[in-house]
């Protein structure tokens, strides 16, 4: 596969994220990647690079602009600072450049997103319509579901039992969903906490877990972007 840093530009503003996609001709299905709140790191390009084998067109839009965190309080100050309505703008903007290119189809994009992307991707979801499917894993806020009204997306949601504090959110999501015609599923992982599918916390790391929810992510996206 090729990878590489890509710009693309919204309102006049350049952007860049981390493109990865199969070297043969083709088309494929869209997927945008988002980050964990220590940016576009090397787990984050190793995740993109594992959805471009399934394979589709993926990118990894840098919410961080160049920015890495190392260490837990200096990714927690640059979430906070993070803008999250700007945020949710360059997404969109990673989307329609996905949409954008030929080899990409059908043009309805897939979002996958960790941990504080998990967050924006579902957020995402209910305000891109170009968004068909997305997988969010431990996401630590939740869109109210009347959100998605209007919206043919199909949401996954991929949480920790021991993750307590996000997994009250997303349960309350999964339950309110279910009062609307939004296909949707929560798979709740027995035993382990947040970030149980970053390989590089082996604090948190769960071989198994992380193996079964990659095998969901797939299959599920699979499934709901179908040209």
């Amino acid at each position: 596969m090729l990878s590489e840093f890509v710009t693309y530009a919204t309102n006049g503003e350049a952007l860049r994220g981390y493109l990865s996609r199969p070297e043969a001709d083709g088309q494929y299905m869209g997927v945008i990647v988002i980050q964990e709140w220590w940016g576009v790191n090397a787990h984050i390009q190793d995740v993109t690079r594992r959805v471009a084998g399934i394979p589709a067109v993926a990118l990894a839009p840098d919410l961080y602009h160049g920015a890495i965190a190392i260490e837990p309080d200096e990714a927690r100050k640059k979430a906070m600072e993070l803008d999250r309505a700007r945020a949710i703008e360059e997404i969109r903007a990673a989307v329609e450049y996905l949409a954008g290119l030929e080899m990409v189809a059908p043009k309805k994009i897939g979002i996958i997103g960790f941990c504080m992307g998990g967050g924006l991707a579902l957020h995402s979801a209910a305000r891109i319509p170009e968004v068909g499917a997305v997988v969010a894993f431990y996401g630590g806020s939740a869109p109210a579901a009347e959100d998605f009204t209007n919206r043919e997306v199909a949401i996954l949601n991929i949480v920790g039992e021991k993750d307590t504090g996000v997994l009250e959110k997303q349960r309350k999501l999964d339950t309110d969903l279910r009062n609307t015609p939004i296909q949707h599923e929560l798979v709740v992982y027995p035993g382990v906490g947040h970030a149980f599918f970053n390989d590089t916390r082996q604090e948190a790391y769960s071989v198994s877990a992380a193996q079964d929810a990659w095998a969901r992510t797939v299959d599920w996206l699979r499934s709901h972007l179908r040209a």
